[in-house]
């Protein structure tokens, strides 16, 4: 599928340029010890704004649900649908979930609480983007 091209904002520059090194991390803070994704400007359970900091994972996770797209909003996937679209529990912080619509798994065919693992593609020559696979 093609994949829209990020804008990194100085919040999330971080992310997209560990992303760029194959390097999936999350915002940690360390006055409450949350992690967090999406980032954010402060942290969204105690508000500290000085104290957050980037942390690596280990890229694991595990489905947490799934649906089928039958119609996107995004332009350039409406050609591919249906497709399907999960969420991953990542495996550090299972409170923390990405959003994947998981190649190469066909339509309604998603093992929900599969084991998946982190790869990164080019959404441009200039930017990679965590996509998931099933493993195991």
């Amino acid at each position: 599928m093609p994949r829209p091209v990020p804008v990194p904002d100085a919040v999330s520059k971080p992310f997209w340029d560990a992303c760029n090194e194959r390097r999936l991390i999350v915002q940690r803070c360390s006055a409450c010890d949350r992690r967090q994704f999406p980032p954010e400007a402060t942290c969204r359970d105690c508000g500290s704004e000085a104290n957050l900091e980037w942390v690596a994972t280990s890229g694991r996770g595990r489905i947490h649900g799934a649906i089928v797209m039958h119609d996107s909003r995004i332009k350039m996937w409406q050609p591919l649908q249906p497709y399907n679209l999960v969420g991953i529990a990542l495996e550090d912080d299972p409170a923390i979930k990405f959003m994947s619509n998981l190649p190469g798994v066909p339509v309604h065919e998603v093992p929900v609480g599969a084991a998946v693992e982190v790869e990164f593609i080019e959404a441009s020559p200039e930017q990679l983007v965590p996509e998931w696979r099933i493993v195991g």
